[in-house]
């Protein structure tokens, strides 16, 4: 059974880690666990396409790519607050499709195209792979054709 140990700032689980262990162990797990898929790694690829899946960063992105732009500048088209804006470039951030930057007192964030060129290039494999098999697919429909025609059907 497991009991609770006071005592110091974090709490302990008898027989585990702290939270801030595991939030570090989980951490560094998101960040560096790569998975294989049609023989290509695709280590942060899960992480990119969380950040791509929401509609305000894709917003937000499609805003960085006329160019860089103040944490201020990416609020105004919004109605979200500050707050909310922040985790949203945090997101981003921590997806390696923006890099966030101080100029004086103002936050200035700037899009990575290689990000957006690796999903790119995983959805290009996949494109090849689904043209290929509606030719295959064109091909056999074709014989089928074919034969129903030589079959007087």
């Amino acid at each position: 059974m497991l009991t609770l140990l006071m005592g110091s700032k974090n709490q302990r689980y008898r027989g585990s880690q702290t939270r801030e262990q595991k939030s570090r162990i989980a951490k560094f797990a998101l960040d560096n666990w790569p998975s294989i898929h049609n023989h290509m790694v695709v280590g942060s690829l899960n992480t990119t396409f969380a950040a791509l899946s929401d509609p305000t960063r894709r917003a937000m992105i499609e805003q960085l790519s006329r160019g860089p732009a103040s944490v201020h500048g990416l609020t105004e088209p919004f109605a979200l607050s500050q707050q909310m804006i922040s985790k949203h470039i945090a997101c981003l951030v921590r997806a390696r499709i923006v890099i966030k930057t101080k100029r004086g007192r103002e936050s200035v964030c700037t899009l990575r195209p290689e990000a957006i060129k690796t999903v790119s290039d995983w959805a290009i494999s996949y494109r090849r792979f689904w043209e290929e098999s509606f030719d295959k697919l064109e091909v056999v429909v074709n014989q089928m054709k074919k034969e129903e025609v030589r079959d007087g059907r």
